[in-house]
């Protein structure tokens, strides 16, 4: 992914008529801009844009420039000042690396002692690092992903991750461990707060920053008991694994909307045509994940499954023939239904044919959308 050159290269060679970055990581080190350079059509955030995920202390101040609904914080550049604050603090508080951390930078702590543990751990780590220690805002979670061209931002339909380790939700955070849409917390009422208060606003202030944002903007949302959403987060990109039970879902053609895109007339773009039903997506993940990852276990089972589950391979290898786990979220396994219900019993029956040592998923997906509503 950093072979900018030979990635340049091939695009042209190849005659490429689109590229879209996928990985945060990239974008951050500015392939949008080196694409750019050379004319060729790239769907994504420059290295300036990218920097809403890259940094989240610089999306923090842009946040509270526009007035964008998130909780209190201070960045903390230094391992005194991130203790100083634990210790007048409220708990719970999250505390965030301030930089790429492949969705697993966030810690929420309970009391001082814990929150001391994971301040020097991370210090410990990089010596150099800053933090963001931010007060908890309780509620529910919600993604929702918006398009943009710079001028106009579009959503599309909201869905809802799994990011913590264990059922119930409960255990460490995670990148991720399933994700189902459309989210039914996501009323026509609550879309037009987040499209005004949270993606217009943080477009126009991208705008005065000089930034000319055209790519996916992904805002983590919780939304409180009382219905209002503020920002946990920014990133740059399409979510993982959001994008596995959004995109199976849409039914206009992805390719046409990121080159409107690119061609600057959003604005002008037919309303997105979504199918009915429902996409959910399980993650399965390898023993000790997500931080003592075993791998190199043979996969077995995918051969036997049915025609309308898809499998997303995020750790896997090929080696003498055979499948191999080769980090921490192996696959996702992703089926459309009717409904939620139906989708999650497709994904599960799927599941039960597939075989790995140490294979290791959550049976709760969706749990919260299947005994609430």
């Amino acid at each position: 992914m950093d072979d900018f050159e030979g990635i340049r290269r091939f695009a042209e060679v190849q005659g490429v008529a689109l590229t879209v970055v996928g990985s945060e990581v990239p974008l951050a080190e500015g392939i949008v801009d080196y694409f750019q350079e050379a004319n060729l059509p790239i769907f994504g955030p420059t290295k300036a844009g990218a920097q809403i995920e890259a940094s989240k202390s610089w999306a923090k101040e842009l946040m509270a420039e526009a007035g964008i609904p998130t909780a209190p914080y201070q960045l903390c550049p230094d391992r005194e000042s991130a203790l100083a604050y634990l210790s007048g603090a409220d708990f719970p508080v999250v505390i965030k690396a301030d930089g790429l951390a492949a969705g697993k930078g966030v810690t929420i702590v309970y009391d001082f002692a814990t929150g001391e543990e994971t301040i020097e751990a991370l210090f410990q780590r990089k010596p150099q690092a800053k933090v963001v220690m931010e007060e908890f805002i309780s509620g529910e979670e919600v993604s929702v992903i918006g398009v943009t061209d710079g001028e106009t931002i579009r959503p599309l339909i909201a869905a809802q991750d799994h990011k913590r380790l264990g059922e119930g939700d409960t255990g460490p955070n995670t990148g991720g461990m399933g994700a189902y849409a459309p989210a039914p917390i996501m009323n026509s009422a609550l879309q037009e707060l987040v499209q005004h208060q949270i993606l217009e606003p943080t477009l126009k202030q991208l705008k005065a920053r000089g930034i000319s944002y055209c790519g996916f903007l992904y805002a983590g949302l919780m939304i409180t008991p009382q219905g209002q959403p503020y920002v946990i987060e920014f990133n740059c990109r399409l979510g993982d694994p959001e994008a596995q039970v959004i995109l199976p879902l849409l039914e206009t053609p992805l390719e046409s909307l990121l080159l409107a895109c690119l061609e600057k007339r959003l604005g002008q773009f037919p309303p997105l045509v979504w199918r009915q039903g429902a996409c959910a997506t399980v993650v399965l993940a390898s023993s000790g994940y997500p931080d003592n990852v075993i791998t190199d276990r043979v996969i077995s089972g995918l051969e036997n499954l049915p025609e309308d589950v898809l499998i997303f391979h995020g750790g896997t290898k090929r080696k003498n023939n055979q499948l191999l786990t080769s980090g921490g979220r192996v696959m996702s396994v992703t089926a459309l239904g009717d409904d939620l219900g139906e989708a999650l019993a497709k994904v599960y029956g799927a599941i039960d044919r597939i075989q790995f040592e140490g294979m290791y998923y959550r049976r709760d997906i969706g749990w919260r959308a299947l005994t609430d509503r």
